[in-house]
């Protein structure tokens, strides 16, 4: 059974640093694509960044680069993603998802119920001015 449970989400100062951690269970980042995701009140989930083809392609959405890295363990099961110089605009539930391929689609295809790929809970991260 795939699983994916998030933490490290928490209340920061603008400037400040998190770590979020994605611990994955029944698969491992060789056999799908991996990434995190963010919802704020009253927006669409979107795509962070994205670990695809056993993580030799990387996505950043355009607004974090350069401040937020994604990372995985060596046994390839835990996703991390390092955020720095933390915006009030990056306030929102963070959430790791997973499926076989096309990582960064997978926050339009949240609204799409025929889709079968999988979700944490969310971990909330919430950045003070």
């Amino acid at each position: 059974e795939v699983q994916l449970v998030e933490s490290g989400g928490a209340l920061v100062q603008a400037g400040g640093s998190l770590r979020l951690s994605c611990a994955a269970a029944g698969f491992t980042f060789d056999e799908f694509d991996i990434g995190w995701f963010r919802q704020a009140p009253g927006k669409e989930r979107e795509a962070v960044s994205c670990f695809m083809n056993s993580g030799r392609s990387v996505f950043y959405k355009d607004s974090v680069k350069g401040r937020f890295t994604i990372s995985s363990d060596n046994a390839k099961t835990t996703l991390y993603l390092q955020m720095n110089s933390l915006k009030p605009e990056d306030t929102a539930v963070y959430y790791c998802a997973a499926d076989l391929v096309d990582c960064p689609s997978y926050g339009t295809k949240y609204y799409d119920h025929t889709w079968n790929g999988y979700w944490g809970q969310g971990t909330q991260v919430t950045v003070s001015s």
